[in-house]
């Protein structure tokens, strides 16, 4: 079974940091692209960021581009997102993400709020 299980969300100031981790287990962790999506209040999911299966590549949405660092421990089966310089338009909840066979998986997510 797959699980995908993310932590290290909080409240922080705007220009503050966070390092969001996602734990995966119940698949071939390395052998899979992962992506994090997110999904604001009141607003549908939008992803943030992938990497490929060996981390060598990375994308990144326009709102993070330079702001955000995507990577990944394949020995650990960990998946981590750090995002600097924090905006209150970055609150939302953030999933770590995985299309597997024609199907998707989330976790449950972690609440990222920006607020001063």
């Amino acid at each position: 079974e797959v699980q995908l299980v993310e932590s290290g969300g909080d409240t922080v100031v705007p220009g503050g940091s966070l390092r969001l981790s996602c734990a995966a287990s119940g698949f071939p962790f390395s052998n899979y692209d992962m992506s994090w999506v997110r999904q604001a209040p009141g607003k549908g999911p939008e992803w943030v960021s992938g990497t490929n299966a060996a981390g060598s590549e990375t994308n990144y949405a326009d709102f993070v581009k330079g702001r955000a660092t995507i990577s990944r421990d394949n020995a650990k089966n960990m998946l981590f997102l750090e995002i600097n310089n924090l905006k209150p338009e970055d609150t939302a909840v953030y999933y770590c993400y995985l299309r597997r066979a024609f199907t998707d998986y989330w976790g449950q997510g972690t609440q990222v709020t920006v607020s001063s």
